[in-house]
């Protein structure tokens, strides 16, 4: 029989449990995904004010399966024979469908008696006219899987038209991040798609986002769901081989960025709001514990792989490391989220004047996603520092540089220099003049920033519209 005091202590514990808050952050019933409160922090015992008031309490670790190594993508034949795939999309570019490359995969597919049918116009830095178009065939067709074979661009529409082939009811912006679109959530599953990545940059094959330059407003946004990353990567690192050098540069300076920026993003528990539900957490949560494991090493990699990379286009292990750390970042920042370099990037890359670089075998100007991220970066880490100078001072040490002596004050700048050395010795345009734009252009480029709140909010530092104006200023020419 239990003693008088163990019955006091049970029902103080039931009186307690009555009156403690039970909502997600504060009740012990509530579970599920990797979910956790950072160490250290203090969970109060009162009740919860609105979601909207009130930083988030967890994170949730999700990325796609990954199949690495030379020569994997002979075995795509296999996966969709294992998953009963009865009619595939391929998903391709006009350059890469006239690679060897394309050869292995429907050889692949042919072999294991896949039906399948290839849509390879693919715009390189898609549009919401180009996402349309693949939209419309995949809609016209009965398909129960996709397979996307190339860059960011073609994995990003490829996840589009998956999307809206499977949710056939929903408008365009129904499923585009907001305030831009009316950032819905998406409301079930979709088809099956596995990833073949042939550049080494944009970690799409591991997150669940598709980016986009809307044409009506020439800024890019995009649409971001765990929903719709890819169920396999399949990264051959044999692919790079045929990367030009400028597309190793640009696709390079991407995986830099995406590892910076997610390591030093606002932590996911200083994150608000708060979402209503654990079920509409967004897949950039800010920084935690699990992530920076994955961002910190890809700059480990880069300080060690990248320039060797671009020096000599027949350096295998080089390339290979550089295949495998855009996927290292790609799962960081798939996680942790971007800021202000990529934030920043979208109306420079959206309002391209005459610009090209050669090696894109395009019929229209761009700035490639990777100048239009790294372009601004310098002033970017100089400006964002001062919240988190510990983080950026390591993030220097990570990718080279000796730190002994630089004082916290002086970790922007810090920095600034490393990310400009390595422009400046992979022959990066000297900033955004090089590229068309001029100090009348800022208003524009500030105008298209402003509404990126799902990356630019990630910042650890909050920015004005005067703040934006003077990044762009210090990033017209960077050396």
């Amino acid at each position: 029989m239990a003693s008088s005091r163990s019955l006091r202590v049970l029902r103080l514990m039931q009186d307690v449990g009555k009156a403690s808050c039970s909502c997600p952050a504060h009740s012990q019933a509530f579970g599920g995904g990797i979910a956790m409160a950072r160490p250290g922090s203090r969970i109060p015992r009162k009740a919860c004010s609105t979601a909207s008031e009130q930083p988030d309490y967890a994170f949730e670790m999700a990325c796609s399966n990954i199949r690495f190594g030379n020569g994997v993508t002979q075995e795509v034949g296999m996966d969709f024979e294992f998953m009963g795939a009865k009619n595939v999309c391929v998903m391709t570019d006009k350059t890469i469908a006239s690679l060897p490359i394309m050869n292995v995969v429907l050889e692949s597919l042919n072999s294991a008696k896949v039906n399948f049918e290839v849509y390879d116009k693919v715009r390189v830095e898609p549009t919401d006219v180009s996402f349309k178009d693949a939209i419309a065939f995949a809609r016209a067709r009965n398909f129960d899987a996709y397979l996307a074979v190339g860059g960011g661009s073609v994995m990003d529409t490829c996840k589009a038209a998956n999307l809206y082939d499977s949710h056939r009811d929903a408008e365009f912006l129904d499923y585009v991040n907001a305030p831009i679109g009316k950032g819905l959530a998406v409301p079930g599953p979709v088809k099956p798609l596995i990833a073949i990545p042939t550049t080494s940059g944009t970690g799409s094959e591991t997150t669940g986002v598709a980016i986009f330059d809307l044409t009506s407003i020439k800024t890019k946004t995009g649409i971001g769901s765990r929903v719709i990353r890819p169920l396999l990567g399949i990264v051959d690192p044999l692919h790079t081989l045929s990367m030009p050098n400028r597309v190793t540069t640009y696709s390079g300076f991407d995986v830099l960025c995406h590892a910076l920026e997610s390591y030093t993003a606002i932590p996911f528990n200083e994150r608000t709001p708060r979402p209503d539900h654990p079920k509409n957490r967004p897949a950039y949560q800010g920084s935690n514990p699990i992530s920076d494991i994955w961002s910190s090493h890809a700059l480990r990699m880069i300080q060690k792989y990248f320039r060797r990379a671009v020096y000599d286009p027949e350096d295998l292990e080089a390339r290979s490391e550089m295949h495998l750390a855009s996927v290292f970042a790609g799962v960081g920042f798939g996680n942790a989220g971007v800021h202000l370099c990529h934030g920043m990037s979208y109306p420079i890359a959206g309002r391209v004047k005459q610009y090209k670089s050669r090696d894109y075998d395009v019929d229209h100007p761009i700035v490639p996603h990777g100048l239009s991220v790294v372009v601004t970066a310098p002033a970017v880490f100089n400006f964002t520092a001062s919240s988190c100078p510990e983080r950026h001072l390591e993030a220097a040490k990570l990718l080279g540089t000796d730190i002994t002596g630089v004082k916290l004050e002086d970790a922007g700048k810090c920095l600034a220099d490393t990310v400009r050395q390595y422009m400046y010795d992979l022959e990066v345009d000297d900033g955004l003049e090089s590229l068309g734009y001029d100090s009348s252009d800022i208003p524009a480029l500030v105008k298209g920033t402003l509404p990126q709140h799902r990356v630019t909010k990630l910042a650890p530092r909050p920015q004005t519209e005067e703040d934006l104006a003077a990044m762009f200023e210090k990033s017209m020419k960077v050396y």
